[in-house]
């Protein structure tokens, strides 16, 4: 099974922006095959998911970090859980790298497809969803971070014309789960206001307010510990 090509932005280091998106494929982190390929439904999802990885929130914004994060991901929902693959579509760094999650993904949105992952318990045949590196129980969001989730909705509405204020929720809006934590969950109508202001021409984004984090989590540590709470998937 062939990994999708690379999906290039513009030359601003890893900046993801929805008008020329810089996605890193499955053979640039290093992916293990897949158990068997994506099944992938030949309409588009109706909701983006929002989840937080349950992990550690390390300071460490590195391309080689992100990469070790997917590898952590991928290695954690097929060992443990007994997944084909990685359950999400998309994953996000705390230094706002993205990454092509589970296998087919890229091809399925360029196609304005959709590639069944393993994120949502009973909704997986109609939802995208996206990891964000972290645990946001209480801490806010990474400044990087946010500016690429708010540019990864754009671009995933525009690719299925999507209506971000219906489109966009938490994990927490279809199942019984904490994710994507407090502090994220509570920031969706700020994601979908600017990633409706983006549909509408603005370049703004709604700020992310770092100085509002608590003690919880904080942590230097670049590993990825997982947490007793990490997403109940299926």
């Amino acid at each position: 099974m062939a990994d999708d090509p690379p999906i290039w932005g513009s030359a601003d280091g890893d900046r993801f922006t929805a008008d020329a998106p810089r996605v890193y494929t499955r053979a640039q982190w290093r992916a293990r095959p897949a158990r068997r390929p994506a099944k992938v439904l030949n309409r588009r999802p109706d909701h983006i998911v929002i989840h937080h990885t349950a992990t550690a929130n390390s300071r460490d914004t590195s391309l080689a970090h992100a990469f070790a994060l997917s590898r952590f991901i991928q290695s954690f929902h097929m060992n443990r859980n007994g997944w084909d693959d990685a359950g999400q579509q998309l994953t996000i760094s705390r230094g706002g790298i993205v990454m092509e999650g589970r296998n087919r993904s890229l091809r399925a949105v360029r196609a304005r497809d959709l590639a069944v992952g393993a994120q949502v318990l009973h909704h997986n045949s109609h939802t995208i969803g996206i990891e964000n590196e972290g645990t946001y129980s209480s801490r806010a969001v990474p400044r990087r971070l946010w500016h690429s989730l708010v540019e990864v909705c754009v671009w995933l509405c525009r690719a299925y014309d999507l209506e971000p204020r219906k489109a966009i929720v938490g994990h927490r809006d279809l199942n019984n789960t904490a994710c994507p934590g407090d502090a994220l969950y509570a920031k969706l109508p700020a994601l979908r206001r600017s990633v409706s202001a983006r549909l509408g021409g603005s370049p703004d984004q709604e700020p992310t307010d770092e100085s509002q984090q608590g003690p919880e989590n904080s942590t230097d540590d670049s590993g990825f510990p997982v947490l007793p709470s990490i997403d109940d998937l299926t």
